[in-house]
């Protein structure tokens, strides 16, 4: 595939954002006080990754194949309400999720402009699989902030 300046302009500036979500992912794991949440910082990591190795080989001009299949729907039922030793603690995963949470917004506003203004057809399905996988990570996001009555 040849990129045009501008798609190549937006696919540096995915992968810029993708490796900030990769890398504040792999962070905050470490730095949550909930398992739950620092399981689902390292699954969503390991996405975040997976994108990233994705829009390099799009810069490169490869096109990978979209995956098949239609995205799993984890009904987050997952999710349940953290009994905190402390409020301290409480606060920390709050400030770490709505952050995630906030980038996880950004992230999908990029990918819905990209698919916007790619011309190769292909390449648009993927981007916008993408999106919809950093859709999902925002509404796992909101359900744990949620069900632990940090989300207003």
């Amino acid at each position: 595939m040849t990129l045009s300046q501008k798609e190549i302009g937006l696919l540096k500036d995915l992968k810029d954002q993708e490796k900030l979500c990769w890398e504040k992912y792999s962070k905050y794991s470490c730095e949550a006080c909930s398992e739950e949440l620092k399981s689902l910082f390292d699954s969503i990591s390991q996405v975040e990754h997976n994108h990233y190795d994705t829009v390099n080989s799009m810069l490169s001009g490869n096109v990978p194949t979209v995956p098949e299949g239609v995205l799993k729907n984890e009904n987050n039922g997952w999710c349940k309400k953290i009994c905190y030793k402390d409020t301290r603690s409480a606060d920390i995963d709050k400030f770490l999720a709505s952050d995630m949470l906030a980038m996880e917004k950004h992230v999908s506003a990029l990918y819905d402009t990209s698919v916007f203004e790619f011309s190769d057809p292909q390449a648009r399905r993927l981007l916008n699989h993408i999106q919809a996988e950093e859709q999902q990570h925002g509404e796992q996001l909101y359900s744990f902030l949620s069900a632990n009555g940090m989300y207003q």
